[in-house]
C-alpha cells in the first residue's frame, strides 16, 4: 500500500475537528493551524550572469561519499530586509551559520566567503545555490574562497534537499520573526 503526503496532510488538516486537530497540527514542525495553498505563479527572473547549472556540477556530489560539497540559503530575518546564512556540508551535514548585515549580493559573497575560508582545504570543494539575486557576486565569492558555485533550477527545493531541510530544523527553533541579534551564541 503506499500514501502519498497528499493524503497524509489531508488526514491531518481536514479530517481531525478540535483537540484532536491542535494535537496533530502541534507535532508538524512549522505549526500551521492549515495548510498554506502552493503558489505556483512564475515570476519573470533575471538570469544570473554566467552561471554554472547544477547539471555541471562533478558526479561525486550527488554519492554524498566524499566531504566538502556544501549547499548554502539564507534564512530571511526580521522585517524581511536581513538574512542568516546557511552553508550545510552535503556528506557530514555539518552545518555552519553565516552573519549576514544585508541581502546585498557583494555582501552575501564577502560574508559566504568569510566564513568558508576558516575550512580545511579538503572541505572546499564545491557549493550548490538556488537562483536568487543575493548570490549574483558569485564570480567574486570564487575569486576569495576558491569554489565554484553551482545553481540548482528555479523553484525546485529538492535539488538542495539537505539544505531546505535544515533550514527548517532553523526554523523550528527560530521562528520568523526572530532577530538573531538577540540571540547568544
Amino acid at each position: 500500500m503506499r500514501i502519498s503526503p497528499e493524503a497524509i496532510y489531508t488526514y491531518v488538516y481536514v479530517l481531525p475537528r478540535g483537540s484532536l486537530k491542535k494535537e496533530l497540527t502541534a507535532c508538524l514542525r512549522q505549526n500551521h493551524k492549515r495548510r498554506h495553498k502552493q503558489s505556483r505563479s512564475v515570476k519573470m527572473e533575471r538570469r544570473i550572469e554566467d552561471m554554472l547549472s547544477i547539471e555541471e556540477r562533478p558526479k561525486e556530489v550527488e554519492d554524498r561519499i566524499i566531504p566538502g560539497h556544501c549547499e548554502g540559503d539564507l534564512i530571511i530575518r526580521k522585517n524581511n530586509r536581513l538574512a542568516l546564512g546557511t552553508l550545510v556540508e552535503r556528506a557530514t551535514r555539518t552545518t555552519i551559520l553565516v552573519p549576514v548585515k544585508s541581502r546585498g549580493a557583494e555582501i552575501v559573497a564577502k560574508a559566504f566567503a568569510k566564513e568558508v575560508k576558516k575550512l580545511p582545504r579538503q572541505m572546499k570543494l564545491t557549493m550548490t545555490y538556488d537562483q536568487v539575486r543575493e548570490m549574483a557576486r558569485h564570480k567574486l565569492f570564487t575569486k576569495i574562497s576558491g569554489i565554484k558555485v553551482y545553481f540548482a533550477h528555479p523553484r525546485s527545493p529538492w535539488e538542495r534537499g539537505t539544505n531546505e531541510n535544515t533550514n527548517g530544523l532553523i526554523r523550528q527553533f527560530f521562528p520568523k520573526g526572530t532577530d538573531f541579534n538577540k540571540i547568544s551564541s
